[in-house]
């Protein structure tokens, strides 16, 4: 563009379009310098040709001695003297001209500019899409292109650049502006890191430390794919330049940081958070410089901090790191004259990042957090996919037992209670089975505990009353001539307290015919030996019905015998742990703790006018022993597994009725 009238007209008379002035200039976008008379105007066929108005008015101030308004000469000058960095490019993206401030900007002069590419001087040929988007626009493909570049001064300053390309009408050029953005972006960057960083501790945030967390994640998944191996071999082997492909994290709080702010008030509790944060810091930087690289401390809010380990070398690592952290903690601090002593509970994970998600890797750190407390505080806990596999299990139980219940997903085993003496079926214990559609048949201790926290307790006990007592009526029914059994059904301490137990069981003994005698109802050691108020009169009320109470699990519980005499009990039913310790068969050696311990507390409870049930006989001898030393009755393997009521059936039409 800076060649003789028969080249492409300039751009920025074009875009303006004004004809060219009568005598024939070469133009340079710095300098204008006039050619010999006579030359040739010839136009090119790029060149728009301007109406003849236009001309006579240009002329008509010429003449006048004043420079017309849209006269060339005017746009050249205001192209020259423009604030704004700018040039003009060919279709190719080669610079035909340049303004003083692009070349002031780039520390050269106008004309040395002329003739190089464009894409060199601001790089807008890094990357393909940028490169592509910048192409588009000087083939007339787009009508503008925008993008921010980091361009390095000669001085040595580094400046952002927000970097402008739009075709120029009428023309195969296009214009090139470039504008100083840095004290922007310096702002920019100021108002981001108060955005993104706690003002408390000065550490990164709960924001920037996600937003780091799946720019790992990410980055990870793409260089995994760009290395061309499976996950599998990524969990093996590291990329050879200091890559792991894995992720870690310790997710921490400090145990008693609440009592700290209650009694030494907010502002101290603020400098123990900027001291922790301090060493925490230390910490991950003394890991990250003997290992793999730095590591985010980030505060994610109230006592809660997390240091995210990119591209770990394992569980080892991350275990070393929060040992570390534990050691660092432990020293006091000294606050003000406030000397402290604190502690912490650290999550630990560290897992391939292929298939990882950023809220899969914060659920197990806060579950492994749970668990560091849980199991006792001031320590850290690595992450078990087959505990976390557990408590996934609890949490589906949780969620669906309520509806269980009330689609009666349950059914009803029967365990015998067998007379020592004779061998004779006594009565049986119902034990309920949750037949769930997912995990199969679900023994009570999966889901009693879980139906005892939600509440739900008391409607499946309801129902397993209902159902154990509607089904010994139905035996005696169909065995008249038979022994009637007595069915004993367990009780927890929530269906006392939160619903009328008495009511229950009189309007269910009502319904299904069931005389009171014929059932029996357990209740725990621990539950029956601190009752009163409520819990007694309850007891009290169905022992006067004529229900017998039983005292489920005697011996490891409270053992406060004084209770014994007051309370309203029938029977005592011995744990099995004591009986455990007669077996005398297999090369077991007996314990005789164990036998005095229940033979002083059989003799007790005959005293007493309580009888005793032996629960796990599992071998002859356990139950030789037993029947020696006054047992009542026992209930276990040897006898019968729980069954179906069918099968206890059978065993009532052998049963005689005088036995």
């Amino acid at each position: 563009m800076s060649g003789t009238s028969e080249g492409p007209r300039p751009a920025a008379v074009a875009a303006a379009g004004i004809a060219r002035p009568p005598v024939t200039e070469r133009h340079t976008f710095g300098r204008t310098a006039a050619e010999p008379p006579g030359g040739c105007d010839a136009h090119t066929p790029d060149e728009a040709h301007t109406p003849d108005d236009a001309h006579t008015a240009s002329d008509a101030h010429t003449a006048a001695g004043t420079p017309a308004p849209g006269d060339a000469e005017d746009f050249r000058g205001a192209f020259r003297a423009a604030g704004l960095a700018m040039a003009v490019i060919d279709d190719e993206g080669t610079v035909a001209g340049a303004n003083d401030a692009l070349a002031v900007l780039l520390d050269t002069e106008p004309a040395a500019l002329t003739g190089r590419a464009a894409a060199d001087l601001v790089d807008l040929a890094s990357d393909s899409r940028t490169r592509d988007a910048y192409r588009a626009v000087l083939e007339r493909r787009r009508a503008r292109f925008r993008c921010t570049r980091r361009l390095k001064h000669p001085d040595g300053r580094t400046l952002w650049a927000e970097v402008t390309v739009v075709p120029v009408p009428e023309s195969r050029g296009a214009l090139l502006s470039i504008a100083d953005i840095s004290d922007r972006r310096e702002l920019q960057a100021r108002l981001r890191h108060l955005q993104m960083h706690d003002p408390v501790t000065r550490l990164p945030n709960r924001t920037l430390f996600f937003e780091r967390l799946a720019s790992a994640l990410e980055a990870s998944a793409y260089d995994g794919m760009a290395y061309g191996v499976s996950p599998a071999y990524l969990d093996r082997r590291s990329y050879g330049d200091g890559r792991t492909g894995r992720i870690g994290l310790c997710y921490l709080d400090l145990d008693g940081f609440k009592a700290v702010n209650d009694t030494l008030g907010h502002r101290t509790g603020d400098r123990l958070l900027a001291a922790v944060a301090t060493r925490l810091t230390e910490c991950a930087d003394h890991d990250g410089y003997t290992r793999s690289g730095g590591h985010l401390v980030a505060r994610l809010g109230g006592d809660e901090f997390a240091i995210l380990v990119e591209d770990s070398t394992g569980t080892e690592q991350l275990a070393d790191l929060a040992r570390s952290v534990l050691t660092a903690l432990q020293r006091p601090f000294d606050l003000a004259g406030q000397r402290l002593s604190v502690s912490a509970s650290i999550g630990v994970v560290e897992r391939a990042a292929e298939g990882t998600t950023p809220t899969g890797l914060m659920q197990a750190a806060d579950t492994t957090l749970y668990w560091a407390k849980a199991d006792g505080k001031a320590r850290w806990t690595l992450f078990d996919p087959e505990r976390n596999a557990h408590r996934m299990t609890r949490q589906a139980l949780t969620s669906t037992l309520r509806p269980a219940v009330e689609r009666e997903e349950f059914v009803l085993q029967y365990q015998p209670l067998v007379g020592m003496a004779d061998g004779v079926v006594r009565g049986v214990e119902a034990l309920v089975r949750w037949n769930h559609p997912q995990f199969g048949t679900l023994a009570p201790n999966r889901f009693i505990g879980i139906a005892e926290e939600d509440g739900s307790i008391v409607q499946l006990g309801r129902w397993v009353l209902r159902t154990a007592c509607r089904q010994a009526r139905r035996w005696q029914l169909d065995h008249p001539h038979a022994r009637p059994l007595f069915v004993s059904v367990n009780v927890a301490v929530r269906q006392v307290w939160d619903s009328d137990l008495v009511a229950d069981v009189a309007e269910i003994l009502a319904e299904t015919g069931l005389a009171p005698q014929l059932l029996q109802l357990e209740l725990t050691e621990s539950a029956v030996m601190g009752s009163a108020g409520r819990p007694l009169q309850a007891l009290q009320a169905l022992s006067d019905m004529g229900v017998r109470i039983a005292i489920d699990d005697f011996g490891t519980g409270y053992s406060n015998l004084a209770y014994l005499s007051r309370l309203p009990v029938s029977v005592l039913k011995l744990d099995g742990s004591f009986v455990r310790g007669f077996r005398y068969d297999e090369g077991v050696h007996p314990s005789p703790a164990d036998e005095t311990i229940v033979e002083a507390l059989i003799q007790l409870a005959h005293r007493l006018g309580l009888t005793v049930t032996a629960e796990c006989v599992e071998t002859s001898g356990q139950a030789a022993r037993l029947q020696r030393i006054g047992c009542d009755t026992g209930q276990g393997w040897l006898f019968s597994r729980p069954v179906a009521p069918e099968r206890i059936a059978e065993m009532v039409a052998v049963s005689p009725r005088g036995a």
